[in-house]
Order: structure tokens, then C-alpha cells, then sequence
């Protein structure tokens, strides 16, 4: 098994699930995680011990619960722990990489009180794909519209560190780290191909700084 570079024979068949509204896992993408609560401490040392894996996935707010909890979008992404560490007071801080996305097959009983699933990567196998070599968007067009929108939510970034992202990995970084909606987050975790998901996330942060703000309540 080769994490470098994984091939189809390397993705389970089933694997538990992390639901979690907001947060977006996309192929080689590194997404920090706080695990604390009893659960997913055991979901974590299960995956540890057997392979590193799980699936980061959202859930559907738009659809009734399910027996196990909340109903989950059809799509997520397998991740695979690459650091972890645990705290005094057992909690455990990961790194996540984005491996390829899945789709769910059915949800499988729980186990230790965490949910699996059984996942279908067949319509996604290209995301085990080397990176392009050509830019899916042109850069300064992306990084222009990231600038306003930053701006607008007030959030503080360090400039230098996002220029020296390499092109393949800038929207792969940009979407998750952006403050978007859930089904927002969703819509770029489902786009087909690289080109596309940097269209979308284009297209998406041209409309946030367009949408009329939100009134404060008078404290």
C-alpha cells in the first residue's frame, strides 16, 4: 500500500464516517481535526489501529434524520490520519489527507457509537490521478476575488504563505478554508473535475461579496 500515491486496491470497502456541517475534505487536501468527544476519541483509535481512515461527509439538513442521527449528503471524502497527537486531557489532535471522494452505498450498523458506511469510489477515481500540470484557473484572477473576499469577511490571512501554494493545491486549499455555506462547501466537493471546482469556487466568492449583509440585533 502506497500513500504517495494510492491506487483503487488501497480504498476500503467500508469505513466509518465523520459528520461535521462545514467542513470540507478534498483530495490531498490536509484538514486539521480536535477529537474530543467519546465517540470519535473511538472512532480515531479504531482507525489508527487499522488502516488510518475514515470519511469526512456533511450532513443534509434538508432531509429527515435516518435511525443512526442526521441524514448525510450522498457524497464525502476518505481521509487518511497523517500526524496525530494526544493531549493531557485525551483528546486528539489530527491531520487529515484527502485520499479520493465516495459515494454512499448504504450506512452500515454503527460501531462504539460512531457511524460506517459502505463506499462507492468508482465514479471518482481520478482524483488518484497525478495533479494536473496545467493550472485549473489562472491564479491572480482566483487570488483577486479571494482578496475582496477576505476583505469583506474580515478575515486576516498571511499573503506570502498562499503565494507560494502551488497552483494544483491553491483551490484545493482555498475551498476548504473558505467561510462558505454548507451546501456551498458541498456543491465544490461534488464538481467533476479540478477545472470546474475552480470555476465554482470563482463563481461562488464573486457572489458572497455581492450578498446583502445580515443586520446586527441592538445588544
Amino acid at each position: 500500500m502506497g500513500w504517495t500515491n494510492p491506487v483503487p486496491e488501497d480504498l476500503p470497502a467500508a469505513f466509518p464516517v465523520f459528520p461535521l456541517t462545514g467542513a470540507l475534505l478534498l483530495p490531498r487536501g490536509k484538514l486539521p481535526l480536535n477529537i474530543f468527544e467519546p465517540r470519535y476519541l473511538a472512532m480515531t483509535e479504531d482507525a489508527l489501529a487499522a488502516g488510518r481512515m475514515f470519511g469526512m461527509i456533511q450532513p443534509d439538513s434538508h432531509l429527515p434524520p435516518v435511525p443512526h442521527g442526521p441524514a448525510l449528503f450522498h457524497v464525502g471524502c476518505l481521509g487518511r490520519i497523517s500526524s496525530f497527537s494526544e493531549t493531557e486531557d485525551g483528546r486528539f489532535l489530527i491531520t487529515l489527507t484527502g485520499v479520493a471522494r465516495f459515494a454512499v452505498r448504504e450506512e452500515l450498523p454503527g460501531q462504539r457509537g460512531y457511524r460506517r458506511v459502505a463506499g462507492d469510489f468508482t465514479p471518482y477515481l481520478t482524483d488518484l490521478d497525478p495533479p494536473p500540470a496545467e493550472p485549473a484557473v489562472e491564479r491572480a484572477e482566483l487570488l483577486a476575488a479571494v482578496r475582496v473576499f477576505f476583505r469583506q469577511q474580515g478575515i486576516e490571512v498571511n499573503w506570502d504563505a498562499i503565494e507560494q501554494i502551488p497552483d494544483h493545491m491553491l483551490v484545493v486549499t482555498l475551498c476548504m478554508v473558505c467561510p462558505l455555506d454548507p451546501a456551498e462547501k458541498q456543491a465544490l466537493l461534488e464538481a467533476l473535475t479540478p477545472g470546474e471546482r475552480a470555476a465554482d469556487l470563482l463563481a461562488l466568492l464573486r457572489m458572497a461579496v455581492h450578498r446583502p449583509s445580515v443586520p446586527r440585533r441592538p445588544s
